[in-house]
């Protein structure tokens, strides 16, 4: 019997071993799962959420007036998922020993970058990942990917995002700094973390998750194998939250290796082709959560690289 898209996701759910289907997601969201929640032709997912009325919200947070750059600085050592790589050539409009421009003797410099985009603090879009082909709202592969950029959910459509943001401290939470590769955050784990901190998720929210893994690997030129991450029933617990973007101070986000190890990145697949919510990666979260921050002003401009799968990123937490 061939099985649709939704059987064989509810198939690989429920075979999760010791978490069951009950568990990661209920009933009603289930009956949701599918459900084009912004008309078919709708590029944008989650990001319709951010309204003039979150951003009014997060602006009356700032009352320090301090800002967090939640980006890393992305160079040909910082770690990468192969075969990404990063190269900058510097170079002068002239060998640099010749005349000098006008009368004011000036010397300049351009630079050209040859570089994979999905390295450091990136924002996954939704031409990332799909499944069997197809892409976030059900759109065939056929009308999303070229190979000179995507024809469609090209990260330069997105809107700026300037919303609540939220950050959850994940060590706090297990007692443990940082927290151990395959650590999953399931539902559970999330609201009993909000809870912890007196904080609350809601619409059009940005979710940042910290685990303490990027400053115990800082100045490593390689990926460690496995991560702590935001596992099956955390995801499904974010998307009926109705939050825009879910981000970590990890590579991949989600918990490395995955609840079913037979499984390849399934966090990911949900949350890009299915509820259209935008993944965050390599977040700087540790001097939010030495500040003891819970919710600041979240703000995130993405270049306008015409038709790019990814972005990299340095967005700005204001308290």
């Amino acid at each position: 019997m061939q099985l649709s898209l939704v059987q064989k996701e509810i198939r690989a759910m429920a075979l999760i071993g010791g978490l069951g289907f009950a568990a990661m997601v209920s009933p009603a969201l289930a009956d949701d799962y599918f459900v084009k929640k912004f008309g078919k032709s709708d590029t944008l997912g989650h990001a319709n959420y951010l309204t003039k009325a979150k951003a009014k919200q997060a602006a009356k947070l700032v009352k320090q007036g301090k800002v967090y750059q939640l980006g890393m600085v992305t160079g040909p050592d910082t770690p990468a998922y192969g075969p990404r790589k990063f190269q900058m050539i510097v170079h002068q409009l002239n060998d640099g020993t010749g005349a000098l421009l006008g009368p004011d003797k000036l010397v300049s410099n351009d630079d050209t970058v040859v570089t994979s985009i999905g390295i450091g603090s990136q924002l996954d879009g939704f031409g990332h990942i799909g499944k069997e082909h197809r892409y976030y709202n059900d759109t065939p592969a056929s009308e999303v990917v070229s190979p000179d950029g995507l024809l469609k959910f090209g990260t330069h459509a997105l809107p700026g995002f300037v919303t609540r943001g939220v950050v959850l401290d994940m060590t706090k939470h297990f007692g443990q700094n940082p927290l151990p590769m395959g650590t999953a955050y399931t539902e559970k784990d999330i609201k009993a973390a909000a809870k912890k901190q007196g904080i609350s998720i809601t619409k059009g929210d940005v979710v940042l998750l910290h685990s303490g893994y990027m400053k115990a690997n800082e100045g490593n030129k390689n990926l460690v194998p496995g991560e702590p991450g935001l596992g099956i029933s955390g995801a499904h617990y974010l998307a009926k939250l109705g939050v825009v973007a879910i981000g970590a101070d990890t590579w991949a986000l989600e918990v490395l290796p995955s609840e079913d190890p037979n499984r390849v990145f399934p966090v990911h697949g949900l949350l890009l082709s299915k509820y259209g919510i935008y993944i965050l990666e390599n977040m700087v979260t540790h001097d939010l959560v030495a500040d003891g921050a819970t919710e600041f002003m979240f703000s995130l401009g993405v270049p306008k690289l015409k038709g790019a799968v990814q972005a990299i990123i340095n967005p700005l937490a204001i308290r």
